[in-house]
């Protein structure tokens, strides 16, 4: 049984809309050994090591089912065990994952698909390793191979590494409980880092934490709170309870401090945080070196000062108001007479509520050396056994992280001492901070009965509040985020997803140039890069995940047009849990044959999951029969069909019921982009005055310009800010690389396109028959490599009998391929539809076979260029020289003027010419007559 591959989904993909892991799994021998076969002492092993698995209900949806599942009949099939087991041990760790779907692979006996929920992207890998692990490792000694498992390994180490693993890789308990809450209030969120640094919202609204630290925490307030003798100077001041306290750097300076200030007293490190470090209740010069030496270990300078009697509370305080009140009890036994007190700590430690680190609600005690120390100032080992009722304290501090109780008291806490909290916090200056206060009586003032303040801590921990040992819980989270985003607030950028065959990059650009016409700041992904405010950020195809959350990360960002490639959904799903507008443009045969899509229904249903997670709209090509289907897998609030067949039967129900819909229609002028909604009929665009259509010619790029004008439109855009969008949208390199070129400085015009299917060339194709040419037509026409030989086929055939001649050629990369094997391919394509020897130039190279078409060309004719590689043969057009063509005169250099040549501040018109002319209020010389 062995992994033959792993994918890692990021967000909606074919397998689930949120992140899974999909295995492809090869049970070899064991597809003959079903659990049945293996029988109960497999399964009863099983559930020994998982006992969790107990609990999964499986396809009969309650608990037990998958014990059933394994047990009767034949049973199942490995590949669906090891499943459950990588979603239990993620929940061992503390996730809450639950979904799972395992599957035979169709054609390949023995091959599975197993996918399974993960929460971090490394823990859940971990989880199906560590799963495969455990199966063999109980698989009997005849079914289990030599070296699959190593001699030391043992289930127990290995569930506790893994857990520790994980939680290393988690978000702490505090990170975690911000981000649900925000979860809660639909604010999207996004991991930084591996630790708990988070973006909360999107673009320009975003706030930014880090545990509980938040992007509006002012700087000086936490280096305040760090410093523990100044946070005690600035409390004091204001007349705050505060204990009295020297900072000491040597042995000696902590015994003469600990004199001055009086016995009893604590010791602890300058700038540490959670407990560590910390001696309390030091009665002795050698209790004091002993804790000085301890705080030394995590600063080089330590704190001594007085000892306060009281229990151990957190005040925890929120933009201004104390949120929560928490008793901390340090981690101990009770004894009970009979037992030792290694056997206490083993008892406490089998409540379900205790685990390794942040995994549960409460942390398992160890027998340390600080218990160790503990105990050793009583008077006991570990090997006492306590008289019942006997407190044996085993920590010093009442961290929960070290196996200590929490108790809330936010309810009984004395209105002084919740002044008291909130006023220290303001002293500090926190926006969130927690008051270490020790009180024999919380619900007693601290004017009555004393009591003082420890320490303030800036990123105060969360978890003790959040899932107290005893008491209720506290949403403390919430307050946090409410600071963070007021209500009314925004935290989400409008986002639109736009996937198809072809035309998704040029429609991606459209709308994202009408985005910034209608004043806003997008942040655009395509093929070639990624885009921010116009300007080109990151270099490369960035049509996936990566890209997609490269964009909302930017501060500058309040609108986001994210191209989505198949590429990217096979390989690791969207970047976004969910769009505000999904299109699909078309669904056509490119790239079939790879990564297990072998049709163009497989194909429509990866680019279905785009409009699948669109949430106000699906924008969908209703010309295309795969893409209309798409209507019924889509909770948008709407669905908007674009067509440019005016007689479109379904299109006209949907119109006639009240639905979205953009159609072109003909008319005296020419063609018109037409909008429906709710009944209204509203005339966009003409389509000739679209630079990017040359002139309507280009129906490819109408159809663009519509999906465009239909997602801008779905997106609340305002309809001055489409037309104008639409009609300073031209098709240059500059502008949209690739996509439809026109070089017009050669006596010949060249057409220069990136299509590399036959869809796409066929439109390219049917320009080149519409545009008005005097002389011939000519093609450089190839096809990528990795493209089946029956698409390498289409591609020539959507050219033949278009061109007076053919120039075939090959990419760079062969992907496979014999050097000459594409161009062959095509060229004996066209000949078996017709196109004569001599109309056929076989040129692999594709710079030489640019050359040859550029040299063939001759004034009045158009030369169509399929290219490869954009820049290098861009570049290659426009620096063609034709024969016969005169160098261009180098530019003059500009002459010096004297005051007599100088040109005069206002234009020299004659006086007939000054006739009807004036300024404008931007002094702009014009004309009453026109408005040219």
């Amino acid at each position: 049984m062995r992994i033959i591959d792993r994918s890692v989904f990021v967000g909606p993909s074919l397998y689930a809309h949120f992140p899974v892991i999909r295995l492809e799994l090869d049970l070899e021998r064991l597809e003959d050994w079903p659990t049945g076969k293996l029988g109960p002492a497999f399964v009863d092993a099983l559930i020994e090591a998982v006992p969790g698995l107990a609990e999964h209900g499986c396809s009969y949806r309650t608990p037990g089912g998958l014990i059933r599942r394994m047990k009767e009949g034949e049973g199942t099939w490995l590949g669906h065990v090891l499943e459950h087991v990588a979603i239990e041990l993620q929940n061992m760790a503390g996730e809450d994952v639950t979904f799972g779907k395992t599957r035979s692979i169709d054609g390949r006996p023995g091959v599975y698909s197993v996918v399974y929920e993960y929460a971090q992207r490394e823990e859940g890998i971990e989880a199906g390793e560590l799963a495969l692990k455990l199966l063999r490792s109980l698989l009997p000694a005849e079914l289990r191979s030599a070296d699959a498992i190593p001699e030391d390994w043992n289930w127990p180490d290995a569930r506790d590494a893994f857990i520790r693993y994980a939680q290393r890789r988690a978000l702490g308990p505090s990170t975690m409980s911000l981000v649900k809450a925000a979860e809660e209030r639909n604010i999207p969120w996004l991991r930084l880092n591996e630790q708990s640094l988070v973006q909360l919202g999107h673009g320009k609204y975003q706030q930014r934490i880090q545990a509980t630290v938040t992007g509006k925490t002012p700087h000086i307030a936490v280096e305040l709170a760090s410093d523990k003798e100044e946070t005690n100077k600035i409390l004091g001041s204001l007349g705050l309870p505060v204990p009295r306290q020297e900072l000491v750097q040597s042995e000696g300076a902590a015994r003469r401090a600990a004199r001055r200030i009086g016995f009893p007293v604590v010791t602890k490190p300058y700038n540490g945080n959670h407990g560590r470090g910390i001696s309390i209740r030091l009665t002795s010069d050698e209790e004091v070196v002993e804790g000085f030496l301890k705080a030394k270990e995590i600063s080089r300078s330590v704190i001594v000062e007085t000892y306060l009697e009281g229990d151990d509370h957190r005040l925890l305080v929120v933009n201004g108001e104390l949120v929560a009140a928490t008793k901390r009890t340090p981690g101990h036994v009770v004894g009970d007479g009979t037992h030792t007190i290694r056997e206490l700590v083993e008892i406490v430690n089998q409540d379900p509520r205790r685990g390794i680190g942040h995994e549960k609600v409460l942390t398992r005690i160890e027998l340390d050396a600080q218990a160790e120390m503990m105990m050793a100032r009583v008077d006991v080992t570990a090997d006492t056994v306590p008289e019942a009722g006997r407190i044996i304290y085993l920590r010093s501090t009442a961290n929960l992280s070290t196996g200590g109780t929490a108790t809330d008291v936010t309810d009984i806490i004395h209105p002084d001492n919740r002044e008291m909290a909130v006023r220290a916090i303001k002293a500090i200056g926190l926006d969130v901070g927690g008051v270490d206060f020790l009180s024999t009586n919380i619900a007693e003032s601290y004017k009555t009965i004393g009591g003082g303040i420890c320490e303030v801590n800036a990123a105060p921990g969360f978890r003790m509040h959040v899932a107290p040992s005893e008491g209720k819980p506290r949403d403390v989270a919430g307050p946090v985020i409410d600071m963070l985003f007021p209500q009314g607030t925004p935290s989400r950028v409008p986002i639109a997803a736009i996937t198809g065959t072809n035309g998704k990059t040029t429609t991606s650009r459209m709308l994202a140039h009408i985005v910034k016409m209608a004043g806003y700041t997008p942040g655009l992904t395509t093929t070639d890069g990624v885009y921010i405010d116009g300007q080109r950020t990151v270099e490369g195809d960035m049509t996936g995940p990566v890209s997609a959350r490269m964009v909302l990360a930017d501060p500058q960002i309040d609108f986001a047009v994210l191209e989505t490639a198949r590429g990217g959904l096979l390989r690791a799903g969207m970047g976004v849990p969910k769009v505000d507008v999904g299109a699909v443009l078309n669904v056509q045969s490119d790239h079939l044959g790879m990564k297990g899509i072998d049709t163009l229904e497989q194909l429509a249903e990866v680019k279905r999951i785009v409009v699948e997670v669109a949430e106000d709209c699906a924008v969908l090509n209703a010309d295309d029969p795969n893409v209309l289907k798409m209507g019924g897998y889509t909770d948008a609030k709407v669905i908007c069909y674009v067509t440019m067949n005016p007689s479109h039967g379904l299109v006209r129900e949907h119109i006639r019921a009240g639905g979205r819909a953009c159609a072109l229609e003909g008319g005296v002028n020419g063609q018109m982009i037409t909008l429906y909604d709710k009944g209204s009929h509203i005339p966009l665009l003409w389509t000739h005055l679209i630079p990017a259509t040359l002139e309507g010619k280009a129906l490819h790029n109408v159809q663009n310009a519509m999906f465009a004008a239909a997602m801008a439109f779905s997106m609340g855009l305002k309809l001055d800010a489409i037309r104008a969008g639409l009609r300073t949208f031209d098709s240059t390199f500059f502008q949209a690389p690739g996509r439809m070129n026109v070089f017009n400085e050669h006596p010949f015009k060249v057409l220069f396109d990136y299509g590399h299917n036959a869809h796409a060339v066929a439109a390219m194709a049917d320009l080149a028959k519409r545009l008005d040419v005097s002389g011939r037509r000519l093609v450089v026409v190839a096809g990528p490599g990795d493209r089946r030989d029956e698409d390498l086929r289409e591609i020539a055939r959507a050219v033949a009998g278009g061109f007076d001649h053919y120039i075939c050629r090959r990419d760079d990369g062969l992907r496979g391929r014999a050097p000459d094997e594409v161009p062959k391919l095509i060229a004996a394509t066209l000949r078996e539809h017709g196109v004569p020897d001599e109309r056929i130039s076989l040129i692999p190279d594709e710079q030489e076979a640019i050359d040859a078409g550029l040299r063939m060309a001759q004034p009045g004719d158009v030369l169509l260029i399929f290219a490869d590689a954009l820049v290098r043969s861009w570049k290659q057009v426009i620096k063609f020289k034709p024969e016969g063509a005169p160098e261009k005169a180098p530019p003059r250099a500009p002459a010096t003027l004297d005051d007599s040549e100088a040109p005069s501040a206002e234009p020299r018109f004659s006086p007939e010419q000054w006739e009807g002319v004036s300024r404008d209020e931007r002094g702009i010389f014009i004309s009453r007559e026109s408005d040219d």
